[in-house]
This record gives C-alpha cells, structure tokens and sequence, in this order.
C-alpha cells in the first residue's frame, strides 16, 4: 500500500521534471512487459487509489474473459522515473485490480509475489534475491516465418561470430568469458546499458561482463533486494536492455538456448533467508563445510524436492531445455554442494566468516521466467523444506557431475530435471501443494493450461535440423 509520502513524492516528480505523459507498465502471467500511454496531468492523489480504467483483460495472455475484462492500473509511486530515450514521458510500474473497490487482481504476478512476501514474513522470515541475468546482443537475426508450410529458418548475424568471417577479432565458441577489447566488441552498448539504469532507473550495479558464448552474449549483476523489488528491478533491466540495444542498430534477446553448439543464456538466482530481527537463518559459523545452518540445508532440501516440479516455471518455455542439456555448463543434475558449479544447487564461499555473505545459488533458472513467479516458487519450496526439514542429503564435493555415469549418479540419488517442458508440466501437475498457500489454484491451472497449447503449437513446426536430418529417410 502506497504511503501519502511516496503519493506527494510522484506527484512532485511528474511536476518538477515536466512529464507530459506516463508509462503504465505491468506484466502479463508469462512475464512479458506490458504499457499503456496516458497524459500526465491527470494525476492526482485519488490516481495512486481509484487507478485508470484503462485496461482489457481479455486481450492479456493468462488474464479474464470477454466477459469480465474491464480491469484497473493502480500506479506504484515509488517506482516513477523519466524514460531517458522518450521526450517527457515518464514510467511507472502498476498494480492489476479487478475494479477500484474490488481489489487486486489474483493472476496479477507481482500480487503473487506480494502475497509470498506476506506469507514468508507470517513465517518469520524475509527473503533476498540476486539473480545473474545472461542475454545475447546480435547485431540482426533474419527469420523465415512467412510460409511455414514451405519451411522455416534463421540466421544470426553477429559481429564478433566466426562465422561472419570479418577475420581480426573473432571470439570462438566457448572462449567469450570476459576478453578485453577489441576482442569484447560489445563493451560500449553495455556501458550504456548500465549508466542507463544507474542514472536514470537507480540501479546499483554489481558488474558487466562478456560471458562464455560467441555471437555476443553478456551479462549484468545488480544489488540484491527484496522479492517484489527484485522482480521489478529485473523486469526493469531486459526493458532497458532491449531498448539500448534497438537504439544501438542491435537485437538483445533473453531467449535460452538461440544457436546450437554454445553456452545457452541462464539466470543464476541467489538467495537467503533472513529472520525478522536481521539475522541470517542460512548462517553457521560452526559447519565446517559451508557454514550453512540447518535451515540453510532444509532450504535446499525443498528446492531439490520440488525443483522438477519448479523447473516449470523458472525454465518455462521449450527453449529452455536446448539448454539444459550436458556438455554446456548447464544444470542438468539435482545435487547440492559448495563452490561446484555441475550442481543445480551451489553454496558461494568466496567469503568465509561472512554471516552477510551467506546465500545459496539456484542455477536452474533463465531469464525468460517470469521473475515474480519464479522468485515466489523459489522462496516456497525452500519455506516448504525448512518447515518438513527437508535432508537435501550429502553434497557432491569434488566430483564433476556431469562426468558422472548413470550408476554412479543413481548410487548417490542424483536425479535429472525434465528434458522437456512438457515433462515439467507434467511435473508441476503432480508436484504444487507446496505452492498453494500464495499461488491458488485459478493460476495453477490457467498457467498450466497455456503452457500446454504452447507446447503442442510448438512441436507442430518443423525444425530446420529435422529437414537436414530426415530428408533423405
């Protein structure tokens, strides 16, 4: 609930920077940013109560029906800023209410993600997220849609690819991990990414660096923070990324698994858990392991537990298992283990005696989930661990997972993630108690719907690789 301070500090800022029109932006129930324009000199008190009536549910993917689509943007005060590359236009994130006096909108994600904020502390809990979003900038993709019956094909364009044949300064497959320029061809339109949003959205950047694969694919850490606030700040980044990029002549994209024989993107999640007066629960000077409490492991206990069933919605689309394959630095294997980067579940110990520090890495995630529903996934199957003391079992300490064979994986109770998302739906069927006390059924069950049909639309195409394949069968 917005404070009268936040409320007179909008206010104050649409007048003092002379903002003519306001960005309502929200996202729909896949994690897509969604905006309307409106003027800004309606804005009043009442704005940040009553909301605009601006809204069509039923044209929102995962929303209303026809029949029950008039809905309502409720502006978030503390969330207005200037869009830099827009004349006077401001931005401001908003909640989704069914009317002004009937509420919150329950497939709303960012009301999901509030009401797992409100669950957590009920709890004794708070929560903090970080989460290492990847993306590709390529400097075109050509695409062939236009008669799918006749075939299908694309091809990336990227100026630093080997297969442009530029020659000078090329980065092969697997060596893009942080070279400098002019080999790093990319670092000018990630400076102006992160100034961007140090400058005009508040952020607090960690770091900016080339990542593993060729053809352009990054990465940008910003501050840990709260849940909701996580969310919005990520949500926030792909905006700015993607509009830096188009303004560069380039195409940004968060898509997973874009070209074959490379890296694919992921999104490392950080997260701890915190007690209500400010100590770390994940924190235990005395483990000699990883300094990991009990709750710490219980934590884990629950993301491994109901991490196939998670996989659903922090992996969520059919890319996202191009690139949770082996052989790609992905995390394929369910396992714990401090500083080993084969297992889905890592605990950093770059700081040891550090009660801050402590966190675990969730490594399953892509950028392409929905950051709201998936930091409330992440956050209730580790709440569900620590509730039923979850044993995550013993951590895989000095093995390369990925090396491992079958036998030896199924003698230390290693299992798999899907290798589908039709499999992790099926998976998410199954496995969602532990998700119901912020998620409801109504979204379940819309989400997994959706997900369905996209699933089926998907395997309908044929793929490029089945033609090279099969044509000759």
């Amino acid at each position: 609930m917005a404070t009268e301070e936040q409320v007179d500090a909008a206010i104050g800022y649409l007048k003092g920077h002379g903002v003519k029109w306001v960005d309502l932006q929200f996202t729909d129930l896949f994690g897509s940013l969604q905006h309307i324009t409106i003027p800004a000199n309606p804005f009043d008190k009442a704005s940040f109560s009553e909301g605009f009536g601006k809204l069509d549910g039923s044209s929102i993917r995962g929303f209303t029906e026809i029949y029950e689509s008039d809905m309502v943007l409720v502006p978030i005060p503390d969330t207005v800023r200037l869009i830099p590359w827009s004349n006077g236009v401001a931005r401001m994130l908003a909640e989704v209410h069914r009317g002004a006096s009937e509420g919150r909108f329950e497939r709303d994600p960012r009301c999901i993600a509030e009401s797992a904020e409100k669950h957590q502390k009920e709890l004794g809990y708070s929560s903090y997220f970080g989460p290492e979003p990847e993306f590709f900038i390529f400097d075109s993709v050509s695409m062939d849609m236009a008669m799918p019956s006749s075939g299908i094909g694309y091809k990336i364009h990227a100026r630093e690819a080997p297969w442009e044949g530029n020659g000078g300064y090329i980065i092969r497959h697997k060596e893009g991990y942080y070279p400098a320029e002019p080999v790093d061809q990319l670092g000018d339109i990630r400076s102006e990414i992160i100034n961007t949003l140090v400058d005009s959205f508040g952020f607090e950047i960690e770091a900016a660096h080339h990542e593993v694969a060729t053809a352009g694919q990054c990465e940008i850490n910003f501050k840990y923070s709260t849940l909701v606030k996580t969310a919005d700040n990520l949500q926030t980044l792909k905006y700015v990324v993607k509009n830096v990029a188009r303004r560069n002549a380039t195409v940004a994209t968060f898509m997973p698994k874009p070209m074959y024989g490379d890296n694919g993107t992921g999104m490392h999640t950080h997260f701890s858990l915190w007690s209500l007066d400010g100590k770390n629960a994940m924190y235990d000077k005395g483990d000699a392991y990883a300094e990991l409490s009990d709750t710490g492991r219980y934590a884990i206990g629950g993301i491994l537990e109901h991490a196939r069933a998670l996989s659903a919605i922090v992996s969520p689309t059919v890319n996202s298992y191009r690139r949770l394959i082996p052989g790609f630095e992905a995390p394929v294997y369910l396992a714990w283990s401090k500083s080993n980067r084969s297992a889905v579940v890592r605990v950093p110990t770059y700081f040891k005696g550090s009660e801050k520090a402590k966190r675990l890495e969730y490594r399953a995630p892509d950028p392409t989930a929905n950051p709201y529903l998936a930091f409330s996934a992440i956050l209730m199957a580790a709440l569900d661990g620590v509730k039923k003391k979850s044993d995550p079992g013993d951590p895989v300490i000095s093995q390369n997972i990925w090396h491992m064979g079958k036998e030896e994986r199924t003698k230390l109770g290693v299992r798999e993630i899907p290798r589908s998302l039709s499999d992790a739906l099926d998976e998410l069927e199954s496995d969602n108690a532990f998700l119901k006390p912020v998620f409801g059924n109504e979204v379940l069950e819309t989400y997994l719907d959706l997900k369905r049909k996209e699933c089926m639309e998907m395997a309908s195409f044929p793929h490029p690789a089945e033609i090279y394949r099969y044509l000759d069968g």
